[in-house]
């Protein structure tokens, strides 16, 4: 009933659109980046209907010290299917693909509205709120992952 599957940036457009990018011209949607051989997409699938993605990039912040960070960027559920652990097992493939490659960072800019969903998982705030032009405030947050 629920299946994730690596796809391509072109296969994620719909849904940043449809979430993240409300209203806004269909371009913003395209982030630099997605087309790089390092950067994987995922989409989760209910009843083989893509209701959700996410995409993750080797990127480095230069505000952290650790080698092999990676960057989420674009995670967003369809909202008639928010609410029902999508997020969180897209996070958790995010995370085990990260592990996989040896990655010892994840960040990423959260939304002021999705910082409690991602305290959850045990992503921490890092500095002050900022604003992302013409999509509104967010906060960096990372996780230090262990190894396993």
């Amino acid at each position: 009933m629920i299946e994730i599957r690596k796809i391509n940036a072109s296969e994620t457009i719909f849904i940043r659109h449809s979430v993240l990018r409300v209203g806004k011209p269909i371009a913003t949607c395209y982030f630099e980046g997605d087309d790089l051989p390092t950067t994987n997409h995922f989409g989760l699938y209910y009843k083989n209907k893509q209701v959700a993605v996410i995409s993750v990039f080797e990127s480095k912040n230069q505000s952290f010290i650790d080698e092999n960070q990676h960057q989420i960027r674009g995670m967003a559920v369809l909202p008639e299917y928010q609410k029902r652990g999508f997020g969180e097992q897209l996070l958790k493939q995010c995370e085990n693909e990260i592990k996989i490659k040896n990655g010892n960072l994840i960040w990423f800019n959260a939304r002021e509205s999705a910082i409690e969903f991602y305290k959850k998982f045990e992503y921490v705030i890092m500095g002050d709120k900022f604003e992302i032009p013409n999509v509104g405030m967010h906060y960096v947050m990372k996780k230090t992952l262990k190894n396993c």
